[in-house]
């Protein structure tokens, strides 16, 4: 009888029929070890083969860990994606599922999941069109509501024709209403009580969130009040409504202002760690275990899945760690995490890429754990949702579910070395940030203080400057923008709180300037045009006319192509001509290095000569840029350059003819 392989050993058939041994190979019963023919390869060797490919692109003489960090992908909070990761990246043990630290989620290895709970948001202010839709998604899959009531959305007094309909005691119902959670939850007791449904069995979030709504409107004068009615509702919870929470630590004010994944777990911990002071003071007078019972934590769920996945897991092990430091039982120091995708990702432009996002977004919060996720219709940010998009939301999470089996795997990223060693470093970073809010005095100081607005704002500008550059490429926007899409139209939504810190979109840039060359339609009637020079024969310039004609569509500039043949020299009079034609007031030229340098410089001064009003040349002018310059090239355009800068500029160059 043959032994067992060994561990990471792969074992095939030779084939010897009765032969009990392989002559050539020497190998027994029949058995190749396939991996015993090779030399193990060592990291060492691994970064010499790598070394030898970058020195071909131009990157000489890296060594050792420098061969690795010239591949590294920079993340925000200071954190790197390193291009291998082996057994040697080694991160503290993450523990089994349903124990502490939680980081492998909050339910046991080996349950029978059935999958998370599939909560829908909903926001439309006409009661009758709400329940309708509320209706919809109970029966389509939806397991839980999650309503935005008060003066941003549905009146208080509607939610008994909202929720007409719903059976309470099985749909969960969760509140978001501002300042005015206390008159939203007595309401829903009302409802309870009117509807019969038993107490034990009325299950939700009542949406308290004194510090977020700080956080969203920058009005400190009713916190101390509103942090005071939240305890009291609280204690009524745990004394009648167990299964209903008070508090929503909700960590979108701070993901939608711009904040990194650190800064978004680090001022949700801090929150946790204020509401769980006043839930356990003499006025409450809450035990740890049942203050800590009251929160449930709201994230964002991005498009970067890998980011988001050690999100989740980092939130569930840093409240672990409070909780353990707070003295409360190991059975109370797991957290309930509802993820939602995010809107900073969304985008106005093509918003069907929007499918993908919140798709990609949806599979990361359940691989992540989330026992609560909303995916966003893909017209969010057009306005309310139709029954369309509400319905391509739903069932993005049906599918997944349903047909993928998505939830019915306990931590599936667990035991991967970059999504432990990416949890770790991304808890240590979050961690960092809570301690120096909490250095400050506390969330409502810092916030207060303009701490949280300073940072979340620097990180922002960091991530608007990737972004212009196309870094961050957004899809449909700043890169492949189809300017003859129609655009959806949807009825507008309730304005939302401001006055705090800021809500921002990646293309929001982008956007403004598609807006304004649609304003130039409708004041002359044609989309502002540049004038792509194209020198020489295709072959040669359609790799940057293509380049040069798909970074000023993302501003809403309409490329048209010149060619301009220059076997036997450059004919100005065509060049002027076919400039007429296009009705273009400003050019690139398109071509190769070669071209460039010789005959660059005449056809710019022939473009200027014609009137037009900025040129720009595709590609790096290396070390002619003086010289195109004093032709008349002002700008370059290429790969990794200020697209955003690029655009502003041709727009002021156009702006008097638009």
């Amino acid at each position: 009888m043959t032994p067992p392989a060994a561990a990471g050993e792969t074992t095939a058939r030779t084939g010897t029929g009765s032969h009990g041994e392989d002559e050539d190979l020497g190998v027994q019963d029949g058995d190749l070890a396939l991996a015993s023919l090779f030399p193990a390869p060592s990291r060492e060797q691994w970064q010499r083969l790598v070394a030898g490919v970058l020195a071909k692109s131009g990157k000489q003489g890296l060594e050792g860990q420098d061969t690795e960090k010239a591949l590294s992908t920079a993340l925000e909070d200071g954190l790197f994606a390193q291009p291998l990761y082996t057994a040697d990246d080694q991160a503290p043990d993450a523990g089994f599922p349903g124990v502490a630290p939680y980081v492998r989620g909050n339910r046991p290895q080996g349950a029978v999941l059935d999958g998370w709970d599939i909560r829908q948001y909903h926001s439309d202010p006409r009661p009758d069109s709400a329940n309708q839709a509320v209706l919809a998604d109970l029966e389509n899959g939806g397991t839980s509501l999650w309503l935005e009531v008060g003066d941003q959305g549905l009146p208080i007094d509607a939610l008994p024709k909202v929720l007409d309909g719903v059976y309470l005691d099985l749909a969960a119902v969760v509140l978001d209403a501002g300042p005015d959670f206390g008159a939203a939850a007595q309401r829903l007791f009302k409802l309870y009580d009117e509807r019969g449904v038993p107490e034990g069995q009325a299950t939700g979030n009542l949406g308290a969130d004194p510090l977020g709504l700080l956080a969203r409107t920058g009005e400190d004068g009713r916190t101390e009040s509103l942090l005071a009615e939240a305890a009291e509702l609280a204690g009524t919870c745990v004394q009648r409504y167990p299964g209903i929470r008070t508090l929503t630590v909700d960590a979108l004010a701070y993901h939608d202002a711009g904040a990194s994944p650190a800064q978004e777990l680090g001022s949700a911990l801090a929150t946790a760690v204020a509401y769980l002071r006043q839930l356990t003071d003499a006025g409450a007078g809450l035990s740890v275990a049942d203050a800590a019972g009251q929160l449930e934590f709201r994230f964002a769920a991005t498009a970067d899945q890998f980011l988001t996945i050690a999100k989740l897991r980092a939130a569930r092990r840093l409240w672990a760690r409070v909780l353990e430091a707070s003295g409360a039982p190991q059975a109370a120091a797991s957290n309930r995490l509802h993820a939602v995708t995010s809107s900073v990702m969304m985008t106005e432009r093509d918003p069907w890429v929007n499918i993908l996002r919140t798709t990609v977004a949806c599979v990361a919060a359940g691989v992540g754990g989330a026992e609560s996720v909303t995916v966003l219709p893909f017209d969010d940010v057009v306005g309310l949702p139709d029954d369309f998009t509400r319905r391509v939301a739903r069932n993005t999470q049906s599918i997944l579910l349903d047909e993928s089996h998505l939830g019915r795997v306990v931590d599936p990223a667990g035991g991967s070395w970059y999504v432990e060693r990416l949890t770790d470093d991304l808890a240590r970073a979050a961690w960092a940030w809570f301690q120096e809010i909490e250095r400050t005095g506390g969330m409502r100081s810092a916030l207060v203080g303009g701490l949280v607005a300073e940072r979340i704002g620097a990180t922002w500008e960091r991530r608007t400057a990737a972004i212009a550059r196309r870094r961050e490429p957004i899809l449909g926007v700043s890169e492949f923008p189809n300017l003859g899409e129609k655009p959806l139209t949807s009825v507008p939504r309730p304005e939302r709180r401001g006055g705090g810190l800021p809500r921002v979109r990646r293309a929001e840039a982008f956007e403004a300037l598609r807006d304004r060359a649609q304003e130039a339609i409708v004041r002359t009637g044609s989309r502002p045009r540049i004038a792509l020079v194209a020198l020489g024969p295709e072959a040669v310039y359609s790799a940057r006319s293509s380049f040069a004609a798909n970074l000023f569509q993302a501003g809403g500039i309409e490329g048209v192509v010149i060619p301009v043949p220059v076997e036997s020299g450059v004919d100005a009079e065509a060049i002027r001509a076919a400039l007429v034609d296009s009705e273009a007031k400003i050019a690139c030229l398109c071509s190769s290095d070669a071209l460039y340098a010789q005959h660059a410089t005449e056809v710019a001064r022939i473009l200027a000569e014609a009137g037009i009003q900025r040129i720009w040349l595709a590609g790096r002018p290396g070390e002619r840029a003086e010289e195109y310059r004093q032709a008349g090239v002002e700008e370059f355009v290429y790969v990794g350059c200020d697209v955003l800068s690029a655009l502003n500029t041709a727009y002021a160059a156009i702006g008097e003819f638009s």
